[in-house]
């Protein structure tokens, strides 16, 4: 098949525009924008604590669109993916949604992500990066079709306390019934859409998945519906704030994905990382198992964690010491924040073991620039569980009307 040609001069505008880019783009007032997944999109539109309250105030919308998606389908659709994840896909019910993560032979994290399963063989699987020749790669052997459709699908994260009010509003009936976890298929004035009850906020929250050609009368009349329910477009500074009080990881923030690492040791596993309930142990073989297996039975000789930090200066990157005289290395920070919401000092990190279990006191070595001038201050960290924030309307059906 011949490739088409190129546009003249493609080079100057090298990153694709969303659906929704004509009404993002406008709203925007700082010129701050970030490539995702070969997309651009906004990093802030106004400023980081207006769009962060509306999170959990109000109700807000995220272009998701950048989302990488794959369709898998096939005889051997639900057989490949229970090879391919660690979790159980079997258990995963139609109309249903599921966070999983897949590893390589050596039980190290390629990358997570949710799988949406419409159909006894018909899945579709959601990443933050490109995953085909990973996917492709573990089907040999299976009767399975994988087909990238990001492009075919436009995607808006609504999300925050008054999001079920304002989309009822907008038409979707029936999606206060809608369980967290689950899927639904509506129709708005002629225009098919689904919506699923996710999110990256930790808090009540939907995403709708329509066709490219709707993005932008969805948008308006979302923006409609939600007028008096404060909406706000939001930014990735803004959902990064609000996925820390979560306990949500990131990629490459939190961890490298095993494909990506150059550094013997900078690889993580699933138990590493907290997420040994996503690994069924009692399901047939799947990549990775038998490395994980032997790292349970030893136990993690490190864990990402959840960490209170003391004083208000968020401990970005710093380093973890198991003593206030900085004598032994025991950790890092990977992500840090001031929550406003918690009116705490949180971050994420990960640190070695003994001293990851609850309660057990780190030192975090923070660098504070005052007046051009870096001051270095060693703070007290607590281990502690994670999500910082979880408020019950999250997993509220139905939500309460607000």
């Amino acid at each position: 098949m011949r490739a088409e040609p190129l546009p003249l001069h493609h080079f100057r505008k090298p990153l694709l525009e969303t659906p929704f880019d004509a009404r993002t783009r406008a709203l925007q007032q700082n010129d701050q924008f970030v490539a995702w997944a070969g997309y651009t999109t906004v990093d802030v539109f106004t400023s980081v604590e207006q769009e962060y309250f509306a999170i959990r105030n109000a109700v807000t919308l995220y272009d998701l669109t950048p989302m990488v998606k794959y369709r898998v389908s096939g005889p051997d659709a639900e057989r490949y993916l229970n090879r391919l994840v660690t979790r159980d896909v079997r258990r995963l019910k139609v109309g249903r949604v599921s966070y999983v993560v897949w590893c390589n032979d050596s039980g190290h994290i390629i990358d997570d992500g949710t799988v949406f399963r419409f159909g006894a063989q018909d899945f579709r699987v959601c990443t933050a990066e490109r995953q085909l020749d990973w996917f492709s790669d573990s089907a040999l052997g299976f009767d399975v079709e994988i087909e990238e459709v990001t492009e075919a699908i436009a995607a808006l994260a609504v999300q925050g306390p008054t999001s079920c009010c304002v989309l009822k509003r907008f038409g979707l009936s029936g999606i206060e019934r809608l369980k967290p976890f689950e899927l639904g298929e509506f129709v708005v004035r002629g225009r098919p859409l689904l919506a699923s009850r996710t999110g990256f906020t930790g808090d009540l929250g939907y995403e709708l998945w329509m066709r490219p050609a709707d993005a932008l009368t969805a948008w308006d009349e979302l923006m409609a519906a939600g007028q008096s329910r404060g909406i706000r477009a939001i930014g990735s500074q803004a959902l990064n704030l609000a996925r820390i009080e979560a306990g949500f990881l990131l990629p490459n923030v939190d961890f490298v994905s095993a494909e990506h690492t150059v550094r013997v040791g900078r690889d993580r596993s699933p138990l590493e990382l907290g997420l040994g309930w996503l690994v069924d142990f009692d399901k047939p073989h799947f990549n990775g198992r038998r490395a994980l297996l032997a790292e349970r039975q030893r136990g993690p000789r490190r864990q990402l964690v959840g960490l209170d930090v003391g004083g208000n200066k968020p401990a970005h990157h710093a380093l973890l010491y198991a003593d206030a005289g900085g004598r032994r290395e025991v950790g890092s920070v990977t992500s840090a924040a001031w929550s406003p919401t918690c009116k705490r000092n949180i971050a994420l990190a990960m640190v070695e073991a003994p001293c990851f279990a609850p309660g057990h006191a780190v030192w975090a070595d923070i660098y504070l620039n005052r007046e051009l001038v870096w001051e270095r201050r060693m703070v007290r960290a607590q281990v502690v569980e994670r999500p910082f924030f979880a408020p019950e309307r999250r997993r509220l059906t139905p939500p309460a009307d607000r």
